[in-house]
């Protein structure tokens, strides 16, 4: 078998579409067989619970999509160069294509395989599709990278990203298939438990939910966008963050879909493309940063006084929505039913771990990546460390937002809380009931419970965080720069 030939090995990962993914229409474009495949590796192994449960859904339906051109998705478990490997010799294949990632482990991983492969005789590449423009492409008038929002978005604004590419109309197949694992023997929803079945029902995987979600978005929601997506009792918002999170829609379709509405005087449009870019941005900081994944951006919040006891009572309370601040534990419940959080909710319960009970906001991002079906590494890396205050172009951190004024601004009438929180209520929701089901059995929770009092004072607290924050900028201001 030549190379011209030979099968491609098509290895799928956070790009789980057909339509507009370069690496599949190049492939396609060859004439030769490809071979699509899944691989539960090294990748898969460190995701959090509601994370494998909401990629296995993904995989599930980007199989489907593939069998209906008549190819199909085969599945591997374990290392991923010895799985490629291993696929390689059964195949003949001369070529393993990948859509790139830029996130570190999924850097660190690649290398190794593009070195392995390559040491074997065997052609690697890595195509473009998950960002809209490759990180290293997008630079500053000095050629370094932008560590302030508002000069990123402006450097992509007028970018041209080409257009969307079509779905094939078929893959051609290889003479024989090699062997697949069955989906449902790696038991992805198995870490969730008995709160599979409950975050399962919230969710919309797949590329044509995917894009049925935009189109709705767009006919009903986009010209309220800017106001609506402010109320977490709401539903305002697109809702795709869960399918561009594992590629079941390219950013690219969005991007264009948001232009074309501006274009049309949406008024809404325009804060759209600035969440998308936002996304952009986080990944093209965690490119350029890797140390941001998990250390302070700015060295001089290295000594900040936060707290790391991710078992402390009021980090328990905290995790287990019963801090008695009813807005922080609405935010948390709807977390552990729907596997998302209300994107205002998120900088709330946030600022509240991080400010007021002054616990390091590592904390919270382990945890969200424990919890959240929609979690991507540098949306949540960047976003914790934005309120924060330890991140680039991060919000300062004197702003501390009070959850009960934002519930009277956000909540006034308490609609989220109720849709959440059953305590107290004669007849609560089952969006609030399903709460108990979902969370751990060990944590011993009934709604026939009293609602908590509050954990903390939390004009005490407030103040607190900001004498801290005076103390760290005292010592800034005496060595002269970062302490």
């Amino acid at each position: 078998m030549t190379e011209s030939t030979s099968p491609i090995l098509l290895w799928f990962r956070r790009d789980l579409r057909l339509s507009d993914h370069p690496a599949l229409n190049a492939a396609v474009a060859t004439g030769r067989p490809v071979i699509p495949i899944f691989l539960h590796d090294e990748g898969i192994e460190t995701l959090g619970a509601a994370a494998r449960l909401r990629i296995g859904f993904a995989v599930g339906e980007l199989a489907r999509a593939l069998e209906a051109l008549g190819s199909r998705l085969i599945l591997r478990r374990g290392p991923a160069l010895q799985s490629l490997t291993a696929l390689v010799s059964e195949t003949q294949a001369g070529t393993v294509w990948w859509s790139r990632l830029h996130d570190p482990m999924s850097q660190r991983r690649d290398e190794a395989v593009s070195h392995g492969l390559r040491a074997a005789g065997i052609e690697t590449r890595a195509w473009p599709g998950h960002l809209l423009f490759e990180p290293e492409k997008v630079a500053t008038g000095t050629g370094g990278s932008f560590k302030v929002y508002g000069a990123f978005f402006k450097s992509i604004v007028n970018r041209d990203p080409g257009l969307p590419l079509p779905a094939p109309d078929r893959l051609m197949a290889p003479a024989s298939w090699p062997r697949s694992d069955r989906l449902e023997d790696w038991r992805l929803s198995a870490a969730l438990r008995g709160g599979a079945p409950i975050v399962a029902a919230w969710q919309r995987p797949g590329e044509r939910r995917a894009h049925e979600r935009l189109e709705c978005f767009l006919a009903e929601k986009i010209g309220s966008y800017p106001e609506s997506r402010e109320y977490p009792s709401l539903d305002g918002t697109s809702g795709l963050s869960e399918n561009l999170t594992y590629g079941e829609i390219s950013v690219r379709t969005c991007w264009r879909a948001g232009l074309a509405a501006l274009e049309r005087g949406e008024a809404g449009a325009d804060r759209f493309l600035r969440e998308l870019a936002w996304r952009e941005f986080s990944h093209h900081l965690l490119f350029h940063a890797p140390g941001l994944a998990m250390d302070p951006w700015r060295p001089e919040w290295r000594s900040f006084p936060w707290t790391d006891d991710a078992e402390a009572p009021l980090v328990q309370a905290w995790k287990k929505g019963r801090t008695g601040v009813r807005l922080v534990d609405a935010a948390m419940r709807e977390m552990y039913v729907t596997g998302r959080m209300h994107n205002r909710a998120r900088m709330i319960v946030a600022s509240f771990l991080t400010k007021h009970m002054m616990v390091h906001w590592r904390v919270g991002l382990t945890w969200f990546e424990e919890c959240l079906t929609d979690w991507d590494p540098a949306s949540n890396a960047v976003n914790w460390q934005w309120v924060a205050g330890s991140g680039p172009d991060a919000a300062p951190f004197f702003r501390i937002f009070n959850p009960v004024a934002q519930a009277k601004t956000y909540d006034a009438e308490g609609r989220y809380a109720q849709r959440w929180i059953a305590e107290g209520q004669s007849d609560a929701p089952a969006t609030a009931l399903s709460f108990f089901e979902a969370v751990p059995r060990s944590w011993g929770l009934s709604s026939r419970d009293p609602y908590p009092a509050p954990v903390l004072d939390l004009a005490l607290a407030r103040e607190r965080a900001l004498e801290a924050f005076r103390a760290r900028s005292r010592r800034v201001e005496a060595v002269g720069g970062d302490a």
